[in-house]
């Protein structure tokens, strides 16, 4: 797994403050909008663009093997399974946490979609113990003990894997994925964050109707835009490709994803697909 072009990135930059890539994909939501309506429907689950977005990244992560992992003194140490993240705004988005669902590649997008909720409202309800002792000992340390003490816990529990100040072992997984749409951001791009430890930041931003090109014609869409902020010693063209791809695939065949080989109401009527907001 150690390739030249990795050895040569990891011994290039340090993690993450330097040597990030970043990009975006600007894709039609009709089919992805469809699908979520389907899903709460038949589900009863909130599914959201947000969600497909998150099992998007999973498949890719497993479909690119170098995503999935971390570095670990100097070499690429493959995580055995392919955990996702989500950012969980708190206090009216006063503060912030996390939800991590772990074997993310192996869950439907409804299931996604329940994982994060039941996470989500314990965090919210106060109930998340982990949480909980880790925001005591942030607002405990003054900043010139903080950096150095979340650069230890990242360490420990992103590159090694060891339980540390109430944080489980890998706790942002592989990727994090972070839903401005739901606040009606349009685009933008997450910040590298060093103690996550992850080679992949998503920003999904929110479906607008707008302007595009449908076989010749100038026709209203539901667009959306998704950044990205990617480690480059991670990732490369050729990897960032096949996140795109993924990506790109899961919108435009969102029940794919959960392993259809064709759009549930392929013989009957289309749920109407409009514009709203990925969660």
């Amino acid at each position: 797994m150690n390739s030249t072009r990795r050895k040569l990135a990891i011994a290039t930059w340090s993690s993450p403050r330097e040597g990030n890539i970043y990009g975006k994909l600007v894709m039609d939501a009709g089919e992805a909008v469809a699908y979520v309506e389907h899903l709460r429907k038949t589900t009863g689950q909130k599914v959201t663009v947000g969600h497909i977005v998150g099992k998007a990244a999973a498949m890719a992560m497993k479909s690119a093997p170098g995503l999935n992992g971390r570095i670990v003194f100097g070499r690429y140490v493959p995580h055995e399974t392919v955990d996702v993240t989500f950012l969980v705004a708190l206090e009216d988005g006063r503060d912030l946490a996390k939800t991590k669902i772990t074997r993310a590649d192996e869950k439907s997008i409804a299931d996604i979609a329940s994982a994060l909720a039941e996470g989500a409202g314990k965090l919210r309800g106060g109930k998340d113990a982990d949480f909980e002792k880790s925001k005591g000992i942030v607002r405990a340390l003054p900043t010139f003990l903080l950096r150095p003490v979340l650069w230890t816990t990242g360490f420990l529990t992103g590159a090694l894997g060891v339980a540390a100040f109430g944080l489980e072992p890998f706790p942002f997984g592989s990727c994090v994925i972070t839903n401005v749409g739901a606040f009606g951001v349009d685009e933008g791009y997450a910040p590298p964050t060093p103690f996550a430890r992850v080679p992949v930041l998503l920003l999904v931003g929110a479906v607008r109707e707008q302007p595009a090109v449908v076989a010749g014609k100038v026709v209203p869409r539901p667009l959306v835009t998704i950044t990205a902020t990617v480690d480059h010693r991670f990732i490369d063209g050729a990897q960032l490709g096949q996140l795109a791809k993924v990506l790109r695939k899961g919108f435009e065949e969102p029940w794919t994803l959960d392993g259809l080989t064709k759009a549930p109401w392929a013989t009957s009527d289309a749920p109407e697909a409009h514009a709203t907001n990925g969660g």
